[in-house]
């Protein structure tokens, strides 16, 4: 339940990353000769500092920023002094930095902000309903070095002495003070052997051989065995969202498409680029 194509969303929230935030004011904060750096300027910088840096505490964040600010000001100036501002070059990185930030605040309108919660919510239904049923149990155990130690302690249980307080005494296992309690999940959480035992046994019984894994031997009870629930909604929204917002960018990406015809010259490109669209176009597990 609940994939998302990794290459896809990464795309999706590096976008938003790069769009950035919607300033009110913009103040300036500093001037380099005539040029000015604004309150939007640094926040920017501030978003976009090294990830090293973005660790510091906050006005040391904002020093960092405006220092880069500022040497990127200085330089600036300098460039367009020198008449590169018609550089093919820059003209070229400047068309494609003027697209990208096209193409983000467009996806941020018509992707981010046009996702409601509504579809959210049924898009969570929609994936509870498909998740296969899954049984959960709740089991107490009781490690020990020697598959003797385990067939006494068993004697004990035949003999009727209490599974907790045995636990308490002879387990090896950091949770023998919660009287080997291991509380409730689902397979693939244990090692096999340990699953195997646990998950074939009545509620309420105990096995009756030792369970032979990597750490020891192992007394196992069964406490209870129930359908596992469903994430809740609110453990899972944030994912559910991105779920949505990938569909929507498809049918955004798609709708486009059919608008424009797209030739690619380069044979191997044109075959790699058809074969990432069909492999982004497969519904997601």
């Amino acid at each position: 339940m609940l994939r998302v194509n990794k290459f896809l969303l990464a795309a999706c929230v590096s976008l938003v990353a790069l769009h950035g935030p919607v300033f009110a004011e913009d103040a300036v904060v500093a001037k380099v000769g005539t040029l000015e750096i604004t309150q939007s300027e640094l926040d920017l910088a501030i978003a976009n500092l090294d990830p090293q840096l973005s660790q510091l505490p906050d006005e040391q964040k904002k020093v960092a920023a405006l220092s880069g600010a500022i040497d990127v000001k200085l330089l600036a100036g300098n460039a367009e002094a020198a008449g590169l501002k018609t550089d093919p070059e820059y003209v070229r990185r400047m068309q494609f930095i003027a697209d990208r930030e096209l193409h983000n605040i467009y996806f941020k309108k018509n992707v981010v902000d046009a996702v409601t919660e509504d579809e959210v919510k049924a898009r969570y239904e929609k994936e509870i309903a498909a998740l296969p049923k899954q049984d959960e149990i709740r089991a107490r155990h009781i490690l020990v070095k020697t598959e003797e130690e385990a067939k006494a302690i068993i004697a004990d249980l035949d003999a009727g002495k209490d599974f907790i307080e045995l636990a308490k005494e002879k387990s090896t296992d950091p949770n023998k003070s919660e009287g080997g309690d291991l509380g409730y999940f689902v397979k693939g959480r244990m090692v096999p052997e340990f699953e195997e035992a646990a998950f074939g046994m009545e509620k309420g019984s105990y096995s009756k051989t030792p369970v032979k894994t990597q750490f020891g031997f192992h007394v196992i009870k069964l406490e209870d065995k129930r359908e596992a629930a469903p994430p809740k909604y609110e453990e899972v929204a944030q994912q559910v969202r991105q779920l949505v917002m990938r569909d929507k960018y498809l049918e955004v990406i798609e709708k486009a498409k059919a608008d424009q015809k797209i030739e690619i010259v380069d044979e191997t490109l044109r075959k790699g680029y058809e074969d990432a669209n069909k492999q982004q176009a497969q519904p997601q597990p």
